[in-house]
């Protein structure tokens, strides 16, 4: 179900929509308003998914209303005046009704959310798919000379790219592997190893400080490069 709330200065038109919004058994009507500070508590408090929204309104505008709530929710606009379909798209409007409002184009928008809500929630779960595959990662297979070698994860402290081959370095020794710096990197989950120089990808668990763009991993001191600083320092600050 789509909680959805509407939000006109005009309670007639209101009523329009209240009436669209029951003959869609999709939609469920969480909360109508013609005060749109009242509107703007309601999807701050996250309890919204929808709003059918009037842009010409005494207080906020409905354009002003947008800029606040960003993407906390989905916006239908409607209003009498076409001049502002641009700037509402430009504010990511999923779609702009024109008053009178007519059913037909109100299902249409509907069906707009319907499928902007369904790539969202498709989109995090694969993303969790991605997470729980990583986190069941126990072990890679590399090619060495004359045979695949299979490695733990949590053995591994670093990765040193060497021309043709990579060293990896792990709590008992190191193993050269004869394959690319990027292969290996694509092996290794990326929740577990960054990459922080172009020749070293390390574990992040098993950093032991970090000083003066400088990464120490037990006796070894390796250097952040400058191309991979931000994003390894957003990384570490992101836990």
């Amino acid at each position: 179900m789509i909680r959805c709330i509407v939000v006109d200065d005009k309670p007639l038109a209101i009523d329009v929509l209240k009436h669209y919004i029951a003959k869609v058994p999709s939609l469920t009507l969480s909360f109508c308003t013609t005060n749109p500070l009242e509107a703007l508590n309601k999807v701050l408090e996250g309890e919204v998914d929808l709003v059918f929204l009037d842009i010409q309104m005494p207080e906020l505008t409905g354009l002003q209303f947008m800029k606040i709530v960003k993407n906390k929710c989905l916006v239908v606009l409607t209003t009498a005046y076409a001049e502002f379909a641009l700037e509402g798209f430009d504010n990511d409007a999923v779609d702009y009704l024109l008053k009178p409002v007519s059913f037909e184009r109100f299902y249409k928008a509907v069906e707009k959310t319907q499928l902007i809500l369904n790539g969202r929630a498709e989109l995090v779960k694969t993303s969790t798919k991605s997470l729980t595959k990583e986190k069941e990662l126990t072990h890679i297979f590399v090619k060495t000379e004359y045979k695949l070698v299979r490695i733990n994860i949590t053995d591994i402290l670093y990765v040193e790219g060497l021309q043709n081959y990579v060293m990896i370095y792990t709590a008992t020794g190191k193993i050269t592997s004869l394959q690319t710096m990027k292969k290996t990197e694509d092996q290794l989950p990326t929740a577990q190893f960054i990459r922080i120089h172009k020749s070293f990808i390390v574990a992040i668990n098993k950093i032991n400080s970090v000083e003066r763009n400088m990464v120490s991993i037990g006796d070894k001191k390796i250097a952040i490069g400058e191309v991979y600083r931000e994003s390894f320092y957003q990384a570490i600050a992101n836990g």
